[in-house]
């Protein structure tokens, strides 16, 4: 075989193996974006309209009565109601990144049974499922007592957390928050495999432990604190579990979606939609709309951090040191 028929014959290779990945990629890009592209006839309907068989993809009559109406059904405080829910998810996103930080690097440093048995009981904790751990949260939150010690020395006795924010913000204290035990393991994995000289010099410098952690570590874990930030605000954004269960009447988001669009309220919501904007009659899928309306308001802020942070996402997961 001469240079130019292989020349030839690596070119066709080429060809073909960008063609295949090419459509690979467009079969995975449509997979994924296909829900998000068929709702485009449903949300942006007239929804008088809607479960019309003739609408495929573009709706016959433009309107975004939908999105009103799903404002109006979940965002009794209009903007605030989501500008509340993102200073809750900043703020716990806050909490468990110090936290979970200075836990993960105490288990990847300090070198004793105890930090081994801690380890132990971070991925038990990771591994255990919430619904095991609930009863007694729940008990502890609603008849708040510290070893007794209020109830022996004051007069008020056991103090009622639930409905509360200090709840919230004493399981991410604590490390109990949404997914912590798995930010404090990333934390452990990554500061494991920091280079321990850094810490000799820093201690030759004078540095003691508390300093060698704020001046030195924490600088050289911007990588993994990004990552982690990210993934906290997103699942802490999204929670229904906690917010639910500690904190139901706050007025998030996630808990007003899961209890306003759920089968029990579907008659409620079509006849208000009905009354609100004097629709005759209305079929199911008017309320699928409305509910996915919702849906995509709440997706707005989430779009906005991916679209912020998904290549500092990325680079971090690749560049952290998770692996090792």
């Amino acid at each position: 075989m001469n240079e130019n028929s292989y020349r030839v014959k690596m070119t066709v290779k080429n060809v073909f193996i960008r063609i295949f990945l090419f459509l690979l990629i467009a079969g995975l890009c449509f997979t994924i974006l296909y829900p998000i592209l068929s709702l485009v006839p449903t949300v942006f309907s007239a929804i008088e309209d809607i479960g019309n068989p003739n609408v495929i993809w573009l709706p016959e009559k433009f309107s975004t009565l939908s999105f009103t109406a799903a404002i109006r059904l979940v965002m009794p405080n209009g903007l605030m109601t989501i500008g509340k829910t993102v200073l809750y998810a900043a703020g716990m996103m806050v909490l468990q990144v110090f936290f979970s930080a200075m836990v993960g690097y105490s288990m990847a440093r300090v070198k004793s049974v105890f930090s081994k048995i801690a380890y132990f009981l971070v991925i038990f904790v990771f591994l255990t499922p919430r619904q095991s751990l609930l009863l007694a949260q729940y008990i502890n939150f609603k008849h708040f007592d510290v070893l007794g010690i209020m109830n022996l020395f004051t007069q008020a006795g056991e103090v009622d957390l639930i409905n509360k924010p200090i709840a919230l913000v004493m399981l991410a204290v604590f490390c109990f928050g949404v997914n912590q035990s798995l930010f404090i393991f990333l934390f452990a994995q990554f500061f494991k495999n920091i280079p321990k000289e850094l810490e000799e010099a820093a201690n030759i410098d004078g540095c003691g432990f508390v300093g060698t952690y704020f001046r030195i570590m924490l600088p050289n874990a911007i990588p993994i604190i990004s990552t982690v930030a990210i993934l906290s605000f997103v699942w802490n954004y999204g929670d229904t579990y906690f917010t639910n269960y500690f904190s139901p009447n706050a007025g998030f988001m996630s808990t007003l979606l899961s209890t306003t669009f759920v089968s029990a309220n579907k008659n409620f919501i079509l006849n208000a939609l009905q009354n609100w904007y004097g629709i005759p009659t209305l079929n199911d899928f008017a309320f699928d709309a409305v509910k996915q309306a919702g849906v995509l308001i709440y997706l707005i802020p989430l779009i906005i951090v991916y679209l912020i942070g998904q290549r500092k996402l990325v680079q971090n997961m690749e560049n952290s040191g998770l692996v090792g």
